[in-house]
């Protein structure tokens, strides 16, 4: 595997596995000083003056960091909450990461928001509008950020583009970068009746590949409804699945390596779990590599 880094504006990342730090695991990475590449947080949980605050200045001196917000609400039609984006840019300012995203989806309305990442219809009114959202984040916070593939549980029928192409324009418009989440594509083609493999051949078709700047995998669940139906869930709760993996492996066959993250959320288990997936990671990447798979570099 390629021991670079993907250059950012605000410095590098490892072009290695990295792990997302939850609040539990502060104590157990203070205390151990795990070897991991670099870790993501959720900025939303640090917003505040306290104890994470404190820990995660510590944390930040030995490892590289991204912040993955969930709270931009980027589809919203009342636009990004300023609040929200001085809060997020005070904590760039505080913890330099060198990545920065969130999600193709919206959560809030009217004033109100609500604790989900809700889905877009993918036509060009909701391009326009998220567009202007992401150039007025970009604007404020003097940097590109990574925009997200969500997972999702239906197919909204005023949809004239698809999820890749509605993407891949965004990336034309604004020059964002992506963060291309390999799970949420098997979770949202197996919901749609569609085949992951395609789907994830589609996003790499659209999306040129020097936007994605980062990969997400986690695990999902899969539960049976009343009717019988199966429906994948994105929970976070669980080691990436077998078909994850592989899509994982045709992605960096396809790109090369990119900075790899471990989502898990739910069910958090032992630490030492989480850096056994990323090994698991880092050997697909290097088996990549031992192919000849050249990195596709953004700098």
């Amino acid at each position: 595997m390629n021991r670079g880094s993907f250059v950012t504006a605000s410095g590098p990342i490892p072009m290695d596995v990295g792990i997302g730090l939850r609040l539990p695991h502060h104590r157990w990475v203070l205390e151990h000083a795990p070897a991991t590449a670099w870790l993501e947080v959720h900025p939303e949980n640090y917003m505040h003056d306290g104890s994470a605050q404190a820990e995660l200045d510590r944390i930040r001196r030995d490892h590289p960091l991204s912040l993955h917000a969930v709270g931009l609400s980027l589809g919203s039609t009342d636009g990004v909450s300023r609040e929200h984006l001085r809060h997020l840019a005070r904590l760039i300012g505080r913890y330099e990461p060198a990545l920065v995203s969130d999600h193709l989806s919206w959560s809030a309305i009217d004033g109100v928001h609500f604790p989900d990442l809700l889905p877009l219809p993918y036509t060009e009114e909701a391009l326009h509008v998220v567009a202007a959202n992401i150039d007025a984040v970009q604007r404020e916070l003097t940097r590109q950020i990574l925009v997200e593939n969500p997972s999702a549980y239906l197919q909204i029928s005023e949809s004239t583009i698809t999820e890749a192409e509605f993407l891949g324009e965004l990336v034309r418009r604004c020059d964002c970068a992506v963060l291309l989440d390999v799970n949420n594509i098997a979770v949202t083609a197996h919901n749609r009746g569609e085949s992951p493999f395609d789907a994830l051949t589609a996003f790499l078709r659209h999306l040129p590949p020097a936007s994605v700047a980062e990969i997400h995998l986690a695990g999902h669940a899969t539960v049976t409804l009343e009717a019988g139906a199966s429906l994948r869930i994105d929970d976070h709760g669980s080691r990436v699945s077998n078909e994850v993996w592989q899509l994982y492996e045709l992605t960096v066959s396809l790109l090369g390596s990119r900075p790899t993250l471990i989502e898990w959320d739910k069910n958090l288990p032992e630490f030492d779990t989480l850096s056994a997936e990323a090994d698991i990671a880092r050997e697909i990447c290097r088996r990549a590599s031992d192919r000849g798979v050249d990195n596709v570099r953004a700098d």
